[in-house]
Formats: C-alpha cells, sequence, structure tokens
C-alpha cells in the first residue's frame, strides 16, 4: 500500500520543508511576523487541496481542526492571513523555489520509476510549450506582458514555457522546472517563446547534465536557431514541420520520394486501420547554406479509405524501419502537455488561470509554481502510491477528489496525509464491527 519511503508524502512534503527554509529572507529580523517558509507552504497546501478562495482558506485555517491538520501535516507553527502571505510571496525569487522540480525528479529516478518513461531504449521525452495563465485589462506588474484588444484597450498578460517529461503509454507527466515568459526592466522589446525556450533548455541541460533528452514540440520550434540551441546543449528533438512553414524542405522531400530516395511503410491494425509511414533523411532545413540536414517523417492514419490524421515530423535521429513508428508515438506525445498538463491545470481543478495575486515582482508566478509543485505532487502519488490511487479511484474526477480532500481537512482531525487518505477510502461508517 506504501510507496517507497523517499516518494512518500512526508518525505516529499520534507524536501520542500529543506527548500522553503533555504530561500533568502531580506526582510528585517524584528518585523517577521511569518517566516518565509510557513508562508511557502501555507500557499503549497491551499493548492495541494486545490482550495479556489486564497482568502476562504487563510479563514478556515484559523479555525481548530484545519489549524492543527495544517500544522500537523504541513509543518507549519504561524499561519498567516492572506495579504501577510501576498506581501511575502511577492518577493520571493522564483528561482530558489526551481531546485525542488530536480530533487523530485532525482527521487524518481532512484526508485527506477523514471526507468518506465525511457524513449527508444534510453532517452527521455520532455514535451515544450507556452501557455498564458493570468489576463487582465487592469491588473499589471512591470513583468506583464501586453496585448492589444480588439476594442483599443491593453492586455495585460503572463506567459508560462512549461517543459514535461511524458511517455506515450504513461498517464502521468512529470513537470520540469518552468521558465517565465515575461519583460524585464529596461527591455522595451517584449519576451517572446522561442527565446524563452532557449533559456529552459540551457537551464534544463546546467540542472540535469547527464539525462539524455528529446525534445518535442510544435512547428514554432522546428527552425535553425532553436535547432542551434538544442545542438549546444546536446539535446535531440522530434518537432512538427509544416508545409507552409518549411516549403524549401518539404519541396526536397517531393523531390528525393520521386527519385526514389524515401522510403515508406504500411500496414493494418485488427480495426484494418491502416497506418501508412514515410520518410527521408538528410534533407535541408531550410535554403540558407548553413542549413542543418535533418531527417524528415511523416504519418496518415486511414479509417475507412479516408485520412482521418496526418502529421510530419524533423528529427536528427535517423529514421529506420525499425524506429518510424516509435518516432511517431514521440511525436504524437507533445500533446501531452496541452491535454494531461494545461489543460488539466486550467480545467480540472487546479485554478491555474485563477488571480491568488498579482504583486509587484513575484507573486503572480510564484503562486503559478507553488500550483505547479502541488500538481507534481499528485503525479508522483499517482503514479507511486496505492492507497491515492484508490482514492481518486474512488472520487472519480480530480473535483470531486480535491473536494473530499478538503472536506476531510476541514471537519476532522488526521495525525498524518496517510490518515487522513485512509478515512477517504474506508470511513469509519464502513468499518466491520
Amino acid at each position: 500500500m506504501h510507496p517507497q519511503k523517499h516518494l512518500q508524502f512526508g518525505a516529499l512534503r520534507d524536501s520542500l520543508s529543506e527548500h522553503f527554509v533555504q530561500v533568502e529572507d531580506s526582510r528585517q529580523k524584528n518585523k517577521v511576523a511569518h517566516p518565509i517558509h510557513d508562508c511557502l507552504m501555507s500557499g503549497f497546501a491551499m493548492m495541494l487541496l486545490q482550495d479556489p478562495s486564497l482568502l476562504a482558506f487563510q479563514q478556515r485555517m484559523h479555525q481548530a481542526s484545519e489549524q492543527s491538520n495544517l500544522k500537523r501535516l504541513f509543518q507549519i507553527e504561524s499561519i498567516p492571513k492572506d495579504s501577510q502571505m501576498r506581501v511575502v510571496l511577492d518577493q520571493v525569487a522564483t528561482q530558489a523555489l526551481e531546485p525542488i522540480f530536480t530533487d523530485w525528479l532525482g527521487r524518481l529516478q532512484r526508485s527506477k520509476h523514471l526507468c518506465d518513461y525511457r524513449f527508444l531504449g534510453r532517452y527521455y521525452l520532455a514535451a515544450v510549450n507556452g501557455s498564458e495563465y493570468s489576463s487582465s485589462n487592469a491588473i499589471q506588474c512591470p513583468g506583464c506582458l501586453q496585448a492589444n484588444s480588439s476594442n483599443g484597450r491593453i492586455r495585460y498578460h503572463h506567459n508560462i514555457l512549461q517543459a514535461v517529461i511524458v511517455h506515450p503509454d504513461q498517464l502521468q507527466v512529470l513537470p520540469l522546472a518552468p521558465e517565465a515568459i515575461h519583460n524585464t526592466d529596461g527591455n522595451k522589446k517584449q519576451d517572446g517563446e522561442i527565446n524563452a525556450a532557449k533559456r529552459l533548455v540551457a537551464t534544463l541541460r546546467q540542472r540535469h547534465p547527464k539525462l539524455p533528452l528529446i525534445v518535442t514540440s510544435d512547428g514554432l520550434y522546428s527552425k535553425q536557431p532553436f535547432i542551434n540551441a538544442l545542438k549546444a546543449v546536446r539535446m535531440s528533438y522530434i518537432m512538427v514541420a509544416k508545409p507552409d512553414d518549411h516549403k524549401v524542405l518539404f519541396e526536397w522531400v517531393r523531390d528525393l520520394q520521386a527519385l526514389g530516395d524515401g522510403r515508406q511503410l504500411q500496414w493494418a491494425d485488427a480495426k484494418k486501420r491502416i497506418h501508412r509511414y514515410r520518410w527521408v533523411n538528410q534533407v535541408p532545413l531550410n535554403g540558407t547554406a548553413r542549413a542543418d540536414e535533418v531527417n524528415f517523417f511523416d504519418y496518415e492514419l486511414v479509417v475507412n479509405g479516408k485520412v482521418t490524421y496526418h502529421n510530419s515530423w524533423v528529427t536528427d535521429i535517423a529514421v529506420d524501419e525499425h524506429n518510424v513508428a516509435d518516432l511517431v508515438k514521440g511525436g504524437r506525445a507533445r500533446w501531452k502537455i496541452e491535454n494531461e498538463t494545461f489543460n488539466t491545470l486550467k480545467n480540472q481543478g487546479y485554478h491555474i488561470e485563477h488571480n491568488y495575486g498579482h504583486g509587484r515582482q513575484n507573486l503572480s508566478l510564484n503562486f503559478f509554481v507553488l500550483n505547479l509543485l502541488a500538481f507534481y505532487m499528485h503525479q508522483i502519488l499517482e503514479l507511486t502510491d496505492r492507497l491515492y490511487q484508490q482514492c481518486r479511484l474512488k472520487a472519480g474526477s480530480r473535483k470531486e477528489f480535491f473536494g473530499l480532500l478538503r472536506h476531510a481537512f476541514q471537519m476532522l482531525l488526521f495525525r498524518s496525509w496517510q490518515h487522513m487518505l485512509e478515512y477517504i477510502h474506508c470511513p469509519p461508517q464502513l468499518w466491520a464491527p
């Protein structure tokens, strides 16, 4: 019933505590009412229980049962009010929270759970994409991106570039530390997704120097500048390539296929659907003199004589009849960052787009990261903890499960997280006499 000790809730919480106590506090010591650790852990507890209101959460935390559970389960001594928490978290440098992602991935690696995410025998797929998590016509900070609305008003927003380790056959995704897409003081040109992506892969390589990664992404990234960035940090890629964005590439592909240099593979599954693969190796990415030679492949799914899915990709991995089907699965797995990550965070109980507080420095981003860490812990427990898995199945949807957690947390006192899950899985009225 129990996961390995270093992946249990208590161990993951302790690792959070260790990182939180190391966060630099710029406040004067004689004016500190609530330690940074307790403010960060209170914010994380709210995200883990997926409470949609910071104010309501903090008000309830001062009730006897919830205060005791918060202190016992999350090791919090001093519970801040919502306004106090916002002031403190706004000043916390987000970079101080990022090593937690590396810590937790290392725990999964030591326990061999990461082996289930191996792709093509030795690699790990990192799906990369950007998303907006905050938008307003009135609330802004110096880091906000700006866009002109159709009504002439300026819309202020925050975007994030996220990478998650995925596998075509695994439901759970493993988030890596995000990269903010935001403006910096004195920079008149707005930050962009590709610039953020270059920073992201450089940071990932610094944190994971030996991890063999394949970046999978959409057609925005399959251009020479980003491929150069991947080469510089020794990462491979499987990236969407569309005819409208890669006209020279597709001309070469058509010409080589006409000359007989292209290869293809086709087979029918048990449902009589046709799977059709085509590929050409060593094709110029574009028409410039310094263009990389890439390996091109595409895939069609034919059902009852009609093509129901078609896509094409480029990769630096040589394509052949032995790996083309797996490469297609890897390319299609990029959708997991949309479906299993952003869609889950936005529409399945995480309230990722809710304005818990914007701040003037780092508050909005820090709330995003705490929410992402809560999601990461949920993913780890779904992957490793059988009791947690059973409670999730019993509840049905994520929203219903989070509701059960909040209700139990509010109404009863528990010795531990495990004790709370045991109660949810088998309430006392169901126990045998």
